[in-house]
């Protein structure tokens, strides 16, 4: 499996750390499902700056990947997504939902995707039902709004971005990246800072 975050200015930082670290680690990923690889994508190969202040440049341009089934996208919060640069990206996603990649979109990421009609027959959620509808003049997916952290329809998921590890959760879980015992161990450890989590988590790797 291949894991693309496409990077932008005003990237949140904290919104994917628990992905990048565990997919570019692989410490807890499962071993028997091949190698996975993470690769940063953005709109041209020209650094970005996040909203902490970490100067990212991306490893390719989105023009030059090619998303096969199995793989994931990972649209990571920001203060830009609504800027033009940024459509490529998205019109990129409503070619590959319809097909077997998995799409994981959070904070403004979703306002993106909201205001391009991606949302308006998906079961989904955001930060704000209200300030959904006043920023993207173009969403009308209301009725399939979920008022939770994290929603999953198939091969989308969305989040608020004050739910970052439940997000995490949610694509791990989507992807089979981590084994189910490794996964809840994973969550209950961070969720909970329990340290039996912790044993459960390395017992589960044996």
């Amino acid at each position: 499996m291949k894991a693309y975050l496409y990077v932008l200015n005003t990237l949140a930082d904290w919104e994917i750390g628990y992905l990048t670290a565990e997919l570019n680690s692989g410490r807890y990923l499962d071993k028997s499902k091949g190698p996975f690889s993470l690769v940063t994508v953005g709109n041209t190969l020209g650094p970005v700056t996040t909203m902490g202040g970490i100067t990212i440049t991306p490893d390719e341009s989105i023009d030059n990947v090619t998303f096969n089934e199995g793989d994931l996208l990972i649209l990571p919060g920001a203060d830009t997504w609504m800027e033009e640069s940024n459509k490529k990206v998205v019109d990129i996603v409503s070619d590959i939902i319809n097909k077997n990649v998995t799409v994981a979109a959070i904070c403004g990421a979703t306002f993106a995707l909201a205001n391009s009609g991606i949302l308006d027959n998906r079961k989904h959620t955001s930060n704000d039902l209200g300030f959904l509808k006043m920023i993207c003049p173009e969403y009308s997916g209301e009725k399939l709004y979920l008022n939770q952290p994290v929603a999953v329809d198939a091969n989308l998921i969305t989040s608020t971005g004050l739910a970052a590890l439940d997000f995490s959760y949610e694509v791990f879980k989507s992807t089979n990246a981590m084994k189910t015992e490794t996964l809840d161990a994973w969550y209950q450890l961070y969720k909970t800072k329990d340290a039996k989590s912790f044993y459960a988590l390395v017992e589960s790797l044996k």
